[in-house]
């Protein structure tokens, strides 16, 4: 019952992303194809209110609901990892249709094949768990 804040925030999240089109299939393909701006703007609009945020959360050293103390911390950026992992990322993005997230708001409008592409992603998920102590890093 404490986590169902968070169910709600998840289902909202979802309700914004299928009004604002952004798990469109066709919205997907136009911006991997460079026919259309509106996914490059609304990525960009979403880095700017993350950059926004974070600044924010630093600056009046805000705290999460329960009262503790938001810390970020940065990752070490390791380019030949880093960029392998954005390119397998983007292939399945391009393959799916669909990022991480918008996955089960696609489930949710009732696009059952979605399925395979949450199968596949908790496959990766899990494979990187059992590989991880054998990745550089």
């Amino acid at each position: 019952m404490k986590l169902i804040k968070y169910l709600l925030i998840g289902v909202y999240f979802g309700i914004v992303l299928v009004k604002g089109e952004v798990i469109s299939w066709f919205r997907i393909q136009e911006m991997f194809h460079f026919q259309s701006f509106y996914m490059y703007g609304v990525i960009g609009s979403a880095i700017a209110v993350g950059a926004i945020s974070v600044a924010l959360i630093r600056t009046f050293k805000l705290r999460s609901l329960e009262g503790a103390e938001i810390t970020l911390k940065g990752k070490p950026f390791n380019g030949k990892a880093n960029f392998l992992g954005g390119i397998i990322f983007g292939l399945g993005w391009a393959l799916a249709g669909a990022c991480p997230g918008p996955l089960y708001a696609l489930l949710g409008t009732g696009y059952w094949s979605i399925l395979l592409a949450i199968a596949g992603a908790m496959l990766g998920t899990i494979s990187y768990g059992y590989l991880k102590p054998r990745l550089p890093h």
